[in-house]
């Protein structure tokens, strides 16, 4: 077995107490930082190579924290108007994954970028983080340009 079949086999383990330990002082870290934070290497090297990571020039991978919860409609002073079907305003459930929120927020922030892929790596009560990986266009345009001249 490969070094990458035995981080896999760690990861599939969370509740291990080597894991929890882990687990715990990377969230208190990633609190202190800012939600969308570049990283120099993935944290799961087995599942972002899985997912089309390659450690070369054009890929780059950045850390996203996500809101954990539900999704309150925003109404002014909780007032709904229309059928009673309608009215809720607290137990709604947002429609997307936290990991099409995460991936969509950090491709904002990085208009130039294009997203391969993301994947799990923290959960607290009211935080969910995500590493989500990017390609670099530039890199492709500039492939391009060299095919064709």
């Amino acid at each position: 077995m490969g070094a990458y079949t035995y981080v896999s086999e760690l990861w599939r383990k969370k509740q291990s107490d080597v894991m929890r330990f882990l687990q715990r002082v990377r969230c208190w870290e990633y609190r202190q930082l800012p939600s969308i934070v570049r990283v120099t290497r993935p944290t799961r090297p087995d599942r972002a190579r899985r997912l089309g990571y390659k450690a070369k020039q054009g890929y780059v991978i950045y850390r996203v924290r996500v809101r954990r919860g539900g999704r309150k409609r925003p109404v002014p002073k909780g007032i709904v108007y229309g059928k009673p079907t309608n009215q809720g305003v607290t137990q709604l459930k947002f429609q997307r994954s936290k990991r099409s929120v995460a991936e969509e927020r950090a491709g904002r922030k990085l208009g130039g970028l294009k997203v391969l892929n993301s994947y799990w790596l923290n959960e607290v009560c009211c935080l969910t983080t995500m590493c989500c990986s990017f390609s670099c266009l530039f890199i492709y345009l500039m492939f391009i340009m060299f095919l064709y001249t």
